[in-house]
């Protein structure tokens, strides 16, 4: 999330999109914080013991004063329900540590440790019905062939999401501009 707002601020993003909320359910989240001390709206609404679609309205209801166009997940670790998909409908992307025809859910990174991979996938795609189902934006791989450990590896990764999210937004937002 830091790197998308910095890369709107100053980088690739800048005068193509504008950060308005950063959200978790989460109170403690880092990125709350950080967003906070860099004077970036946040909001927070705790999933903890609320169904996906009660939630999500929750979510709605909140959001919508902020007049956003696209929701980006970062770090988000909840499965959106269809209320949220149709309300924003290919306007939410995410990023996941895996090919997402290969391997889809959690821990990416240390799917494709175990596996013994000699490369793996980032992919930033679209948020459908399903989990890391959605049409693909962009893929950037990871060779593995001299990665020691799954640290290393979620480390490496990591940097390489930085600049890959980044740079699947500007394609999608001045193709969107451009229409």
């Amino acid at each position: 999330m830091s790197a998308i707002v910095q890369s709107c601020q100053s980088g690739l993003l800048q005068n193509v999109a504008l950060p308005v909320l950063v959200f978790s359910n989460k109170e403690q989240a880092e990125g709350l914080k950080w967003a906070q001390e860099n004077k970036i709206n946040t909001l927070c609404i705790p999933s903890k013991g609320k169904t996906r679609a009660d939630f999500d309205a929750e979510v709605l209801a909140a959001i919508r004063p902020y007049h956003i166009d696209y929701i980006l997940l970062a770090g988000y670790m909840r499965v959106v329900s269809p209320l949220l998909v149709d309300a924003f409908p290919g306007k939410i992307i995410n990023i996941h540590p895996a090919d997402t025809k290969e391997h889809q859910g959690m821990d990416g990174y240390a799917w494709a440790w175990e596996q013994k991979k000699e490369s793996t996938k980032i992919t930033v795609h679209y948020v459908d019905y399903g989990l890391d189902t959605g049409d693909i934006i962009a893929q950037a791989e990871i060779d593995m062939k001299n990665i020691n450990s799954l640290e290393d590896l979620e480390r490496k990764g990591l940097k390489q999401e930085h600049q890959l999210y980044s740079q699947a937004l500007y394609q999608v937002f001045t193709q969107s501009i451009q229409k």
